[in-house]
C-alpha cells in the first residue's frame, strides 16, 4: 500500500519549516476559510446539550433526516433512512464500499486523473484498480468508448469524482448520461460517485449519476462536509445507496469505528439544513483565485492549462520540462519537478504521477490570496533563472 502523495507532501513541507524554511504548502486540499459561525453555534450547543455518548452506527436519525433533504433538495434523489450511513468521513464511506463490494481479483475502473486514495482502497480490498485514460486536450474527462474499452467480465466498480479532484473537471448531465449508456448494459459494476466538491462549482450546475432512473439501483453518492463547509478535520461523510449496500456498509462499519463523532453529526445537521447560498462566499472566493492563478500560471514557460469547473486545484500539464537540467538538477518525472519546486521554489505541490497522470502535477488554490501570488512567483523565478 501506497503512502497518500498529498499528506507525504504536507508532511515532507511541516519537516521543512521546523528547520526554518518558508514553505507554501499548495499540495493540501483543505480551504483556507473557518467553519460557519452557525456551524460552530450548533457544535457548542451539542456540547451543553450533553451529547456524548456512543452514536449509532450509521449515523443519528435527525442527521439522516437532515442527508435525505439535502439529496432531494440539491439533487433530486430520493432516499429513505435505510439508505443512508454517516461515517468518519468520505474517505471512510468509499474504505466501506471497497471492502463490502470487492473480492480478490475484481477490477475497479478509475478514470484518470482521480483522487489519490481510489486505487490504493480498492487494493486493499483486494481489487484491481484500472485507469482509463484522459488528457487535458479532453478536460480531462474519459469518453464512452474508452469507458466501454475498459470492461471486462472481472469489472465490479467505477469510482469517478465530478468536481474532480485532481483536475477541477465537471461533469456535464449530458456526459454523464453517455456514460450511462455504456453503464446500463454491465448491471453488475457498481458506480461509486464521489461528490464531495459537489458545492465547489463554477458552472452553477451539478449532475449526480443516480439521478438517471436507470442507473439508480446501479450507484453510490458520496458526499460530506469537508471542502463545502471547511470541516475538514470535523470528519463527517457519508453515502446515499441501494439499500443491500447500505445495510453492509453499516455492518462494516460496526465492526472498525461504530458511529462518527457525536458533536460533528449535531453540527452537520445544521450545517446541511441551511441552503448552499449561504456558503456561497467561499465558492465565489475560490472562483477568483483560480481565474488569478491560471493568469499568473499562463506567465510561466511550460505550463499547460485546462480551465477547472470546480473544486480548488489546477492541475498544468508540466511535460515540456522531462529531460531539462534546472540548477543542476535533472527533471525526468512530474515527481523530480514537484520535488524541485519544493527545493527550489520552496512551495509544496503533488505529483501527478499518485494521481494517474505522469504529465501533471496538482496545485491547490484553497489557500490565501497572498499565498497563492507569492507562491507563483517563487515558481516562476525557480524555472527562469
Amino acid at each position: 500500500m501506497a503512502t497518500s502523495a498529498t499528506l507525504a507532501m504536507a508532511a515532507k513541507a511541516r519537516e521543512l519549516r521546523e528547520e526554518g524554511k518558508d514553505i507554501i504548502g499548495l499540495s493540501l486540499g483543505e480551504p483556507d476559510f473557518t467553519v460557519p459561525d452557525f456551524v460552530k453555534e450548533a457544535a457548542i450547543q451539542a456540547v451543553k446539550d450533553d451529547f456524548h455518548a456512543y452514536t449509532p452506527v450509521d449515523g443519528y436519525g435527525d442527521l439522516k433526516k437532515a442527508i435525505i433533504t439535502k439529496f432531494r433538495r440539491d439533487n433530486n434523489l430520493i432516499f429513505t433512512p435505510a439508505q443512508i450511513v454517516v461515517s468518519t468521513g468520505a474517505k471512510q464511506s468509499l474504505a466501506n464500499l471497497a471492502m463490502v463490494l470487492l473480492n480478490e481479483g475484481d477490477e475497479v475502473l478509475l478514470p484518470a486523473p482521480y483522487w489519490v486514495s481510489y486505487a490504493d482502497i480498492a487494493k486493499l480490498a483486494g481489487g484491481v484498480p484500472v485507469e482509463i485514460p484522459s488528457t487535458i486536450d479532453s478536460d480531462f474527462k474519459v469518453t464512452p468508448q474508452a469507458l466501454e474499452a475498459a470492461i471486462t467480465p472481472k469489472t465490479k466498480m467505477m469510482i469517478y469524482s465530478s468536481p474532480c479532484n485532481p483536475s477541477g473537471s465537471v461533469y456535464s448531465r449530458e456526459e454523464l448520461r453517455a456514460l450511462a449508456d455504456v453503464l446500463v448494459k454491465y448491471p453488475n459494476i457498481i458506480i461509486v460517485s464521489d461528490e464531495i466538491y459537489e458545492h465547489i462549482n463554477f458552472t452553477g450546475k451539478h449532475a449526480s449519476m443516480a439521478q438517471f432512473d436507470d442507473m439508480y439501483e446501479q450507484t453510490v453518492t458520496v458526499n460530506g462536509v469537508s471542502k463545502a463547509y471547511a470541516m475538514t478535520g470535523w470528519r463527517i461523510g457519508y453515502i446515499g445507496a441501494p439499500e443491500w449496500i447500505a445495510r453492509a456498509c453499516n455492518k462494516m462499519q460496526g465492526q472498525i469505528t461504530s458511529g462518527a463523532n457525536c458533536i460533528a453529526q449535531r453540527a452537520t445537521i445544521t450545517a446541511l439544513e441551511n441552503p448552499p447560498s449561504k456558503i456561497q462566499y467561499m465558492v465565489d472566493a475560490f472562483k477568483e483565485r483560480r481565474t488569478m492563478i491560471l493568469k499568473l500560471l499562463s506567465e510561466i514557460p511550460g505550463f499547460k492549462t485546462n480551465k477547472p469547473e470546480g473544486a480548488f486545484y489546477v492541475f498544468p500539464d508540466i511535460s515540456y520540462y522531462f529531460g531539462k537540467t534546472l540548477r543542476g538538477k535533472q527533471i525526468n518525472s512530474a515527481s523530480d519537478f514537484s520535488l524541485y519546486l519544493l527545493e527550489e521554489a520552496t512551495v509544496a505541490t503533488v505529483t501527478g504521477e499518485a494521481f494517474g497522470d505522469p504529465n501533471c502535477i496538482r496545485i491547490s488554490y484553497a489557500a490565501s490570496e497572498a499565498d497563492i501570488k507569492e507562491a507563483m512567483k517563487r515558481i516562476k523565478a525557480a524555472l527562469i533563472d
